[in-house]
């Protein structure tokens, strides 16, 4: 156990800064998690998430607004998340522009469906950092209240803890994939 603590210690910020790039709500849960339990500080957290959900909806907004529609055409599947997330769009601009990040299974395609919109790019700027900044405080916020509802369940956690960091990421990637294969049959 000591073993992950130090881990979790030396790389726990990194590893979260990475998955929170790409989609993050699972790692950003367990980076809550291992918060309450003493190893990263709730603070550091949210701000380590924020800067990476931001940085690659930054990144997947700009490649949408310069390749998307090149992209779409050449992706079937692609090409049918994107049209679906652009009627969303079309429809209620201002919350999903400000909450994709809750939409779980479009919260990827998002930010290209948002770059082939037309939204200037300082706009996305604006509404993507208050977006990302509500979700890394919410969901890791989550995790943390998670690991103190626990606690309170379980009385002394310590022995438990690994167990419920797989059980957090397992129930993640459960998710990830039911979406996936749903989205496969669509």
């Amino acid at each position: 156990m000591h073993h992950l603590q130090h881990l979790v210690e030396q790389y726990g910020y990194l590893a979260l800064l990475i998955g929170t790039f790409f989609e993050g709500e699972t790692i950003l849960v367990i980076a809550g998690f291992l918060a309450h339990r003493g190893y990263l500080q709730l603070p550091w957290v949210a701000l380590v998430a924020f800067a990476g959900s931001y940085a690659g909806d930054q990144l997947f907004f700009y490649l949408g607004r310069r390749y998307g529609p090149r992209l779409v055409a050449k992706r079937r599947r692609l090409r049918a998340r994107t049209r679906k997330v652009l009627r969303l769009l079309h429809r209620h601009h201002l919350p999903v522009a400000l909450g994709f990040r809750f939409l779980y299974g479009i919260r990827t395609v998002t930010p290209f469906a948002i770059g082939m919109s037309g939204l200037s790019p300082w706009r996305f700027l604006l509404l993507n950092g208050i977006g990302a900044m509500v979700w890394a405080w919410c969901v890791g916020a989550l995790g943390y209240a998670f690991g103190s509802v626990a606690e309170s369940l379980m009385g002394h956690l310590k022995r438990y803890e690994l167990w419920f960091a797989v059980g957090i990421a397992a129930a993640g990637a459960l998710l990830w994939l039911v979406t996936r294969l749903r989205q496969r049959d669509e």
